[in-house]
């Protein structure tokens, strides 16, 4: 029954957030330079890209925290310039900081946004149960909340933000940290929560966890969006490609000039590692083991996949879910 009313959200074409040439200027930087997409009622959304990208400041313009140079934006039907305090309302967020105090319990620090978001006192306590109950957090109702783990921690956040049972919800990160099983529960609440028809915005650099949980994606890249498809269509793209990955002996080094004679659609290089795209898997294996032969380097493994969506990723931007991670770790 839930994922019908989900299909029929989906189907019925009327958008949850519109975005027409969306531009951010800083100074003489743009930040986001005329980006424009549509996300519908009761979808997951993905917006992926590398820090820098331009993601950060979308949201902030999308809920309300920044102007846009220019372009326009609807949340929810209303202008994020014009009627702020409207979007706010039917929106929740959850920042990859958390934006709680650490010294109220949990339910204090829900019952305090309760009343930040106008929830009756009539419907307040019930809320409060309820999402306790959902995120499996009655156990520390009276726990501080500076006390608990970086999970509970990220539950108690996503509570916080759909106390007031909000149309949209926009996830910053949401499993960036958190230990397998946390990270596998948040993303069983987020699937929950599309199927009730709430619409997620999600911001991820986990490459594979966006194809697993989103309808489609946005990839974004120095503040302007390249592609905005489902992860089947993105995957669909290299599927008749297949993809020769070959491991290097730790230190041995190619440069891309050297292997302009391998036979490929394709090819990325990375620091121990190389990635072919071709269709003549053969020839291109040959040809690849005689330079590296040549060139003193040693090869230790080779594999022969269908590529997935982190590698369609990879065609697009030249960026890998690792060198992201890098990117995110050293802003950090």
């Amino acid at each position: 029954m839930l994922s019908r009313i989900r299909s029929c959200l989906l189907v019925s074409n009327i958008s949850a957030i519109q975005v027409d040439n969306l531009t951010k200027n800083w100074g003489i930087t743009t930040a986001v330079e005329g980006v424009s997409f549509d996300v519908e009622k009761g979808e997951v959304f993905g917006f992926l890209g590398p820090n820098g990208a331009g993601k950060t400041t979308t949201i902030k313009m999308l809920v309300g925290l920044t102007k846009p140079t220019r372009g326009s934006a609807r949340v929810a039907g209303f202008d994020v310039v014009k009627e702020p305090t409207l979007v706010k309302r039917r929106i929740g967020v959850v920042p990859e900081s958390s934006n709680l105090y650490d010294e109220l319990s949990v339910y204090d620090n829900l019952r305090f946004v309760s009343k930040l978001y106008h929830v009756s006192s009539s419907l307040r306590e019930k809320r409060i149960d309820e999402l306790l109950d959902t995120f499996q957090l009655k156990e520390y109702r009276d726990r501080s909340f500076g006390r608990l783990s970086k999970g509970l921690k990220r539950r108690v956040v996503l509570s916080a933000a759909l106390i007031h049972e909000p149309e949209i919800v926009f996830l910053d990160e949401p499993t960036s940290g958190l230990d397998v099983m946390s990270a596998r529960n948040l993303r069983q609440v987020i699937s929950g929560l599309s199927e009730r028809g709430v619409t997620i915005f999600l911001t991820t650099h986990y490459i594979e966890e966006a194809g697993e949980l989103c309808d489609r994606i946005a990839i974004i890249v120095k503040g302007k969006i390249i592609e905005v498809e489902s992860p089947d269509v993105l995957r669909s793209r290299l599927q008749d490609t297949p993809l020769l990955k070959l491991r290097l002996k730790s230190g041995n080094r190619l440069n891309l000039n050297e292997l302009e004679k391998v036979p490929a659609v394709d090819i990325q290089l990375f620091s121990n590692s190389v990635s072919i795209y071709t269709k003549e898997v053969h020839k291109s294996l040959t040809v690849f083991t005689k330079l590296a032969e040549g060139k003193g380097v040693t090869i230790m493994d080779v594999q022969t996949v269908r590529p997935s969506l982190e590698d369609a990723f990879i065609q697009l931007t030249g960026l890998t879910s690792d060198s992201m991670r890098v990117e995110k770790e050293a802003k950090k």
